[in-house]
């Protein structure tokens, strides 16, 4: 297919409010380096690395949460040198990590059997000389150009064969929040019966280990607002909280078998935090991939060492986590949740409706306007 010279895409200028979002018609296609491949998008989804990423969160000057006004909250605290989750950000940036497109071009080291492919991207891009090595991992739309635009080009080793008869849309809804939920269990080594408490359940990330928790056969008890949880129910949850509930912790405490976890997957971070560790078994194990609510937490560390309880963070997803993905969502085993659609043109309207935190599941962001 004949490809134009220019393409759409939304372009973050710096840190800031929305005002920082520019969408333009001007943008010079990706030119290919060795072993890529090009890509022209049909769904992009959107987490909270976008927004995260605009405001300066992920300085560690700042002290607040993720806000549902959606301006320039971080930024008053924010240090530039570390203000995204891999240091400093080079602008102009494409956003955009959740891929679902179809292959419209390659690199001469590349097969061109590939062209026409339907794929779906693994956003983590790895050393292909050292691809173990997180340090040397980039994230698509943070250290590189996205999907928030018509084309993006990514190595032909993250771009993954799917068939399925979801739409690019609902696909988009998949690789950042079901990848990051699959290595949270993976690094707590989830087991079959195992009790798990999911705070922030309605979310992309929870709701992807909701259904991810109940593949590997745990019990969940997931934590969401009370208009959510008969829809978090239908994921699957055994038990479902409501995060307002009174006498919060000695309500679930009266659930739990035996009053105790096995493991938190927790997103949410703020003031639940000591709650959950109090109500792990000893030897019980905590995992996080976020802090919507707040970074800064309280850690008794009595509580850690006379519990023995095991503690991980989980950001760069190793190799060998989305190609199994890839097999969840071919076999049906997990489900899309589809929020919403938006066009490339109301990407702010988007990023407001995403920041209020009223929705379950993802949205995405429809870059082709034809």
């Amino acid at each position: 297919m004949a490809l134009p010279d220019t393409m759409t895409a939304a372009v973050l200028t710096g840190h800031g409010g929305f005002e920082k979002i520019v969408v333009r018609d001007d943008i010079p296609l990706p030119q290919l380096k060795a072993n890529e491949v090009l890509i022209k998008v049909g769904a992009c989804g959107m987490n909270n690395t976008d927004i995260n990423t605009r405001i300066g969160w992920y300085s560690k000057s700042v002290r607040s949460g993720t806000t549902s006004s959606g301006g320039s909250e971080g930024l008053e605290q924010m240090a530039a040198e570390d203000a995204t989750w891999g240091g400093s950000a080079a602008f102009p940036r494409i956003q955009g990590a959740d891929v679902a497109g179809r292959i419209v071009a390659v690199d001469e080291a590349v097969s061109s059997e590939r062209i026409g492919q339907r794929v779906l991207v693994d956003p983590w891009l790895r050393d292909p000389s050292d691809p173990e090595n997180r340090n040397l991992a980039i994230y698509l739309g943070s250290e590189r150009d996205g999907g928030f635009a018509q084309y993006t080009a990514v190595p032909a080793e993250n771009a993954f064969l799917i068939n399925s008869r979801l739409t690019d849309a609902e696909l988009a809804t998949f690789p950042c929040s079901y990848s990051t939920a699959e290595h949270m269990l993976q690094r707590v080594r989830l087991a079959e019966g195992e009790n798990i408490i999911i705070p922030g359940a309605s979310g992309g990330v929870g709701s992807a280990l909701v259904q991810l928790a109940k593949r590997r056969r745990a019990q969940v008890l997931a934590i969401t607002s009370h208009a959510k949880m008969d829809a978090i129910r239908e994921l699957g949850a055994d038990e479902v909280v409501n995060r307002n509930q009174k006498d919060f912790a000695d309500y679930i405490q009266h659930i739990l078998p035996a009053g105790e976890a096995d493991v938190v997957a927790d997103v949410v971070g703020g003031t639940g935090f000591s709650v959950w560790l109090n109500l792990l078994r000893r030897g019980g194990r905590y995992v996080t991939s976020g802090a919507i609510a707040g970074p800064m937490v309280e850690l008794d560390l009595r509580t850690l060492y006379l519990k023995d309880l095991e503690m991980q963070g989980a950001t760069v997803v190793p190799p060998g986590i989305f190609d199994k993905l890839v097999g969840f969502i071919e076999n049906g085993d997990i489900r899309p949740l589809l929020a919403g659609e938006y066009s490339i043109y109301d990407i702010k309207k988007a990023q407001e409706t995403f920041m209020a935190k009223k929705h379950i599941g993802n949205f995405v962001i429809i870059p082709d306007i034809e």
